[in-house]
C-alpha cells in the first residue's frame, strides 16, 4: 500500500516551479500528429486518453528518435503531462540531454502548442536530473533540487537516486553524501551511487565504511567497491574484497568476471586468472564479448600470449565483431616486448578485412616506437591519414612517442604542433621527448607553454621536467621546479622525483649535496637513488662516495648486477685490480650475471643485431675490414681510445682491441657500408653507451659526413659534425 501511495504521489502534478526561458519550435509530421491530436481537447488532468497519447509518443521516441517525435509533439494543439513526461524521459534515455533540458524549459513556459503551463511530476523531474547529470550541469540540477525542497515534492527512491546520480556525475561528491543522508528510503542503487561517489572523490575509507554498513550488498554493490578500489590504486584491498565476495556466495555476472580478470592482470596473478577462467567456462560465459576480451587481456598482462591467442582464435571463429579483441592482442604483444609479432598480427587483421580503428593504430605506433622501426612507423602514419582518422590526443601522443623513440625529433614536433587537441598526456609526451634528447631548454619551454594553455601538469610531467634539467645541467631550474611542484600543483614527490634530483646534483658534480639530499628526505631505503649516486661517482671518479653507495646497494639489492658492474668499473678505472677481482668473484658466488650489451639497426625492414666481437653476421668480414680502416682514419683526426675504462688487467694493445669492436661500432660500420653516402643512421642499444664509443661516434659523424642517432637505455644521442646533442653530459 505504501509503495502504491508513493507511486500515485509521484505521478500527481505539482505546484508550478520557477520559470525558464525556452525557444519555440514547430513542424509537421502527419501520422504522429493525427494520433496525438485525437485527445487535444482534453485537460492536463492525466485522463486515460492523454495517457494513451503519452504512450504513443513514448513509442514514437523509441522507434523514430527524438526529432521526429518532437515535430509530432509540436504540431498538436494542446499538451499534457504524459506527453511532456514521454518526451523528456525519452531525451534522458537517448542521451539527448541538452534537448531534454530545452523541452523542460518549454514545458514550464507553456510551449508545445497549447500555451498552458504543465507542472512537472516526479517522473519528469527524474528525467531532467538525468539530463543535468549527462551534461555535467550541476547549477541547473541544484535549481531543480532547490525547487523540489521548497515545493515539498514527495521524493520517492527513484527520484532521489536520480538526484544522487546527478551530484555524483557532476563531481559534487559531498552534496551526494548529504542528499543520501537525507533519504528516508534507500535501495541497492542508492547505496551503489553514494559508494561510487566516495570512490570517485578519492575517499576510499569512506566508501569502504559505507559499503560495510549497507544492508543491500548485491552483485552490483560488490562490483562497485572492487572496481573502485582498483581505480584508486588499492589493488590488494580489491583482491581481499573479491575473496570476501566469493565466500559470501554472491553470484558473479559478466561485469564481475571482467573486473576480476582486470585485477588478476594488474597483480600478475596467473593462478587466480586461471581459476576465474574455469568459473567462466562453468557459467557458460566464455563467448561473452565483454568477458572474453577481459580474459585475453589478463593472459596478456601475465605474459601468457599463447593462451590469449588460443582464446582469440577460438572466439573469432564464432563471431565477426572482434575489433576490441584484435586491439587487445596487439596491445598485449607490445606490452610483452614482442613488437614484431604485434606488427604481424596487425597485418593479419588488415588481411582479414577488420577496419583499423584509432585505438589499434595507437598500439601499433607504440610497437614501432619500442622497436625503433621508423619506416614501419611512417607507414602507420600514412595509414592514419589515408583512413581519414583524426589525430586525437591518444593517437597523437603515440605518434609523437614513436617518432621520438625512432630518432626523428623533428617529425615528433610536427605531429605535436598539428594536433587539434592537446591534453596533459600529449604535452607530457612532447616534454619527455625533449628530455630524452637532452634538450632541457626546449623541455622547459614546453612546460611554460603548458601553463599558458592552462594545462595542469601531472606527476609524470614533473618527472620529465626534472629529468630534462638533470641531463642538461640546469641545477637552479631543477631546484625551482622541485620546490614548486607541491606548492603550486599539489604533487607530492615520489621516488622518481627524488631520484631525478639526486641525478641532477650527481651529474653536476655536487656529490655532497646529492648524498645530503638522500638523507634529508629519508629515502636511504630506495636502491635506485644509491645506484644513481654511484653512476655519478663513476662519472666524476669519486671512489669514496662510490664505495658508500656500493655498500648501500649490496645491502638493499644483493643480486643487482648493475650495482656490481658500476663499482667494478670504478675500481678498474682507478687501476684497483685486486678490488675488481674480489668484486667479480663476489658476483660469481652470488650468481650475478651482467646483461650482455647488444646494438641493432633496421635496414629494409630487417633487424641486424650485433654483440661485441660478433662474427655471426653474414657480412662480418666486410664489417671488420671497414671498421679497421675507419678507426685508423679516426686516429688521424685526433681520436684516442679510452683504454682506462677497460675492466680487465691486460696490456694496452689488448684493451684497445676490446674497445674497437663494441656492438655499437659494429652496427654503425654495417650501416655505413650498406647505405648510400650521407644517409642518416639510427642505432639502438640495450645498455648505456660507453665513453669510448661516444667519443668515437663523434669522430665517425665528421669523418663520414653523416647524422648518427644512437638510442641507449637512458636517452638519445644525436651525433652531427663531430659533436653530440648531449654536449658530453649523459
Amino acid at each position: 500500500m505504501a509503495r502504491a501511495a508513493r507511486k500515485a504521489a509521484a505521478a500527481a502534478p505539482l505546484s508550478p516551479p520557477p520559470t525558464f526561458s525556452s525557444p519555440s519550435s514547430a513542424g509537421p509530421l502527419t501520422r504522429a500528429r493525427r494520433l496525438l491530436a485525437r485527445g487535444a481537447e482534453a485537460s492536463l488532468s492525466g485522463t486515460p486518453r492523454e495517457l494513451a497519447r503519452g504512450c504513443v509518443l513514448a513509442s514514437w521516441v523509441k522507434a523514430h528518435g527524438f526529432h521526429d517525435a518532437r515535430r509530432a509533439f509540436d504540431g498538436t494543439p494542446a499538451t499534457s503531462l504524459p506527453q511532456w513526461t514521454a518526451i523528456i524521459s525519452g531525451c534522458a534515455r537517448g542521451g539527448r540531454h541538452a534537448e531534454g533540458l530545452r523541452a523542460f524549459a518549454e514545458m514550464l513556459g507553456g510551449g508545445g502548442g497549447g500555451g498552458t503551463t504543465a507542472a512537472p511530476n516526479a517522473f519528469v523531474l527524474a528525467g531532467v536530473l538525468r539530463c543535468c547529470a549527462g551534461l555535467g550541469d550541476v547549477e541547473s540540477g541544484r535549481r531543480v533540487h532547490g525547487w523540489m525542497l521548497r515545493a515539498g515534492v514527495r521524493q520517492d527512491v527513484v527520484l532521489c537516486n536520480a538526484l544522487l546520480d546527478m551530484y555524483a556525475k557532476c563531481g559534487h561528491h559531498g552534496r551526494a553524501r548529504r542528499a543520501f543522508g537525507a533519504m528516508f528510503d534507500k535501495d541497492a542503487v542508492s547505496w551503489n551511487i553514494v559508494v561510487s561517489a566516495c570512490l570517485q572523490g578519492g575517499d576510499v575509507p569512506g566508501a569502504v565504511r559505507l559499503f560495510d554498513e549497507s544492508p543491500l550488498q548485491d552483485t552490483s554493490s560488490w562490483n562497485t567497491i572492487i572496481s573502485g578500489l582498483m581505480r584508486n590504486g588499492c589493488a590488494s584491498e580489491a583482491l581481499g574484497r573479491l575473496q570476501r565476495m566469493v565466500r559470501a556466495g554472491v553470484v558473479f555476472n559478466h561485469y564481475t568476471y571482467s573486473t576480476a580478470f582486470a585485477l588478476a592482470g594488474m597483480l600478475s596473478l596467473l593462478d587466480l586468472g586461471r581459476q576465474l577462467h574455469g568459473r567462466v567456462v562453468m557459467a557458460a560465459l566464455e563467448d561473452d564479448a565483454f568477458v572474453c576480451c577481459s580474459l585475453m587481456d589478463m593472459y596478456c598482462k601475465c605474459g601468457e600470449m599463447e593462451a590469449a591467442l588460443s582464446i582469440f582464435d577460438r572466439w573469432s571463429r564464432f563471431t565477426g565483431d572482434v575489433k576490441f579483441a584484435w586491439s587487445t592482442m596487439v596491445a598485449g604483444y607490445v606490452q610483452n616486448g614482442r613488437e614484431e609479432e604485434a606488427l604481424e598480427f596487425f597485418c593479419r587483421m588488415l588481411r582479414e578485412g577488420v577496419p583499423a580503428e584509432q585505438f589499434i593504430l595507437t598500439s601499433v605506433a607504440a610497437a614501432c616506437g619500442n622497436a625503433g622501426m621508423v619506416e614501419q612507423g611512417r607507414q602507420v602514419h600514412g595509414f592514419v591519414e589515408k583512413l581519414g582518422h583524426k589525430f586525437d590526443a591518444p593517437l597523437a601522443s603515440a605518434m609523437v612517442d614513436m617518432y621520438s623513440k625512432c630518432g626523428s625529433l623533428e617529425d615528433a614536433c610536427r605531429i605535436f604542433d598539428s594536433a587539434p587537441v592537446k591534453n596533459v598526456a600529449l604535452w607530457t609526451t612532447m616534454l619527455c621527448s625533449y628530455a630524452s634528447y637532452g634538450q632541457g631548454s626546449m623541455a622547459i619551454e614546453i612546460f611554460d607553454r603548458m601553463k599558458v594553455e592552462n594545462i595542469t601538469p601531472n606527476e609524470i610531467t614533473l618527472v620529465a621536467v626534472l629529468s630534462a634539467c638533470s641531463h642538461s645541467g640546469l641545477v637552479s631550474e631543477g631546484d625551482h621546479y622541485f620546490n614548486i611542484m607541491q606548492e603550486e600543483y599539489g604533487i607530492v614527490p615520489s621516488t622518481e622525483h627524488y631520484n631525478c634530483m639526486v641525478d641532477l646534483y650527481g651529474r653536476a658534480g655536487l656529490l655532497d649535496k646529492a648524498k645530503n639530499f638522500i638523507e634529508e628526505n629519508n629515502i636511504s631505503h630506495e636502491a635506485i637513488v644509491w645506484k644513481t649516486l654511484l653512476s655519478a661517482c663513476r662519472l666524476h671518479k669519486n671512489i669514496e662516495y662510490a664505495e658508500l653507495a656500493s655498500e648501500k646497494l649490496i645491502q638493499l639489492e644483493q643480486c643487482d648486477s648493475g650495482s656490481y658492474v658500476l663499482m667494478s668499473n670504478m675500481y678498474a678505472t682507478n687501476s684497483k685490480w685486486l678490488d675488481t677481482f674480489k668484486l667479480r668473484s663476489s658476483m660469481r658466488e652470488r650468481e650475478v650475471r651482467k646483461q650482455p650489451g647488444q646494438s641493432w639497426i633496421h635496414l629494409k625492414n630487417v633487424v641486424h643485431t650485433f654483440v661485441a666481437g660478433d662474427m655471426l653476421h653474414p657480412r662480418s668480414a666486410d664489417i671488420y675490414a671497414y671498421l679497421e680502416k675507419l678507426m685508423g682514419r679516426l686516429k688521424e683526426m685526433g681520436y684516442t681510445s679510452r683504454i682506462d675504462i677497460v675492466v680487465h688487467d691486460v696490456e694496452e694493445e689488448q684493451r684497445e682491441a676490446s674497445l674497437k669492436f663494441h656492438s655499437e661500432k659494429l652496427a654503425i660500420a654495417f650501416g655505413i657500408i650498406s647505405t648510400p653516402a650521407g644517409t642518416p643512421l639510427r642505432i639502438f642499444k640495450n645498455l648505456r653507451v660507453c665513453e669510448d664509443c661516444h667519443e668515437a661516434i663523434k669522430f665517425m659523424s665528421r669523418a663520414t659526413n653523416r647524422d648518427i642517432v644512437v638510442r641507449d637505455m637512458y636517452r638519445f644521442h644525436h651525433f652531427k659534425d663531430g659533436s653530440c646533442s648531449c654536449e658530453d653530459f649523459w
